[in-house]
């Protein structure tokens, strides 16, 4: 009898320990609002949207220590659409990231479909990759910084550094999968430094026809029939970001370039710069205030134009957890020569493009994490 009760507190003592050792989290994001988007299809569109701030999402996050500071890690996050329970991209079941690696005190190495530099180290120095959400995206979201399930690499393996008194740096490669080794396949690369208030960050990623697409020829239509801005035979994003918080304000500043070469009905490339400044302050603990400016310029098929976005953000917490926001996003775009090039506000899967040069997004949503 002795020997029995031995061995159950012996085998209960090495339960505990594997228990503490290893977890696994449920996690995710649920966003939903009634959106007004104006110019439509020649018209004003009400819609109950989903992922006006964020994309919805839910996910299983995995640890495991093995000992001398080696742990297994993973990553299971599925996108999907609120309003109707569609999956974010048909086909996918972990459409925002799926990876499995090993972290160790020099960093991480994980393996898998997942986000690159630009959205590690850019991103969060925006309105878009922080407070702001999708509606924020700079013009047509080229530069990718709305994290959403249309940007991660497939197929990539990615190295993220420790923290080196406040420096760390990472990259991604992700594989063609295919014998022409050149095509499809993506990397990047990016730094960052963070001292108090500072925070830096620097990026940059390249996509070889990323959709397949190995002749340089877009094949791929937008929701409206026009071929532009969906495919190239190679995508690039560059960037670079700077913030700054003080008590309960935050300011920043970024540049960012996406080019897309091997448009049709041209030999050069579609080009933009973006130019963000954005601040937010918590008037209390509970109730926070944004505002972002961004100013493009660039080419498209070789019609050069400009836009100007602003937008603006009341969010107040009513939990640690839930929140109910406000926001409204304007953006005019303008063109020399008569040319004409549409407005379009990112939207989550509201939006669409404007049949004019003005675009005016506005909703008042809810936000729960768990």
């Amino acid at each position: 009898m002795k020997k029995i009760l031995i061995a159950t507190a012996v085998a209960a003592s090495f339960a505990s320990v594997a228990q503490a050792q290893s977890s696994v989290t449920l996690y995710g994001t649920l966003d939903a609002g009634i959106t007004y988007t104006s110019n439509v299809d020649g018209h004003a569109q009400w819609a109950l949207g989903s992922g006006s701030v964020d994309e919805n999402r839910f996910g299983l996050r995995g640890v495991e220590d093995l000992g001398g500071g080696l742990k297994t890690i993973f990553t299971l996050e599925q996108g999907f659409n609120l309003n109707n329970g569609s999956q974010a991209i048909g086909g996918r079941m972990f459409s925002r990231q799926a990876f499995v690696g090993l972290s160790s005190q020099a960093g991480t190495v994980t393996l898998g479909r997942q986000y690159d530099a630009m959205q590690d180290f850019v991103a969060p120095l925006t309105a878009t990759g922080s407070w702001g959400g999708t509606n924020f995206a700079h013009y047509g979201n080229l530069d990718q910084l709305s994290e959403n399930s249309a940007v991660a690499f497939n197929n990539s393996i990615k190295f993220t550094s420790a923290n080196y008194a406040g420096f760390s740096f990472g990259g991604t490669y992700g594989f063609s999968n295919s014998s022409k080794f050149a095509n499809n396949r993506s990397y990047s690369f990016g730094a960052g430094y963070e001292n108090a208030g500072l925070r830096i960050g620097a990026g940059y990623a390249q996509e070889n026809s990323p959709f397949g697409n190995t002749t340089g020829v877009m094949t791929a239509l937008q929701a409206d029939g026009t071929p532009f801005l969906v495919s190239a035979h190679r995508e690039r994003q560059f960037g670079v970001g700077a913030s700054y918080a003080f008590g309960p304000a935050i300011v920043g500043l970024a540049w960012t370039q996406a080019r897309l070469d091997n448009v049709p009905g041209t030999t050069g490339s579609s080009h933009t710069n973006n130019y963000e400044a954005n601040a937010r302050y918590n008037l209390t603990p509970a109730l926070g205030l944004g505002i972002a400016y961004t100013y493009t310029n660039g080419a498209i098929e070789d019609d050069h134009f400009h836009a100007n976005q602003v937008g603006l953000q009341g969010d107040y917490a009513l939990s640690k957890r839930t929140d109910i926001y406000a926001q409204g996003v304007y953006q005019l775009t303008s063109a020399p020569h008569g040319a004409f090039v549409a407005a379009m506000i990112d939207n989550g899967d509201a939006g669409g493009i404007s049949s004019s040069r003005r675009q005016a997004v506005a909703s008042v949503g809810m936000r729960h994490r768990f």
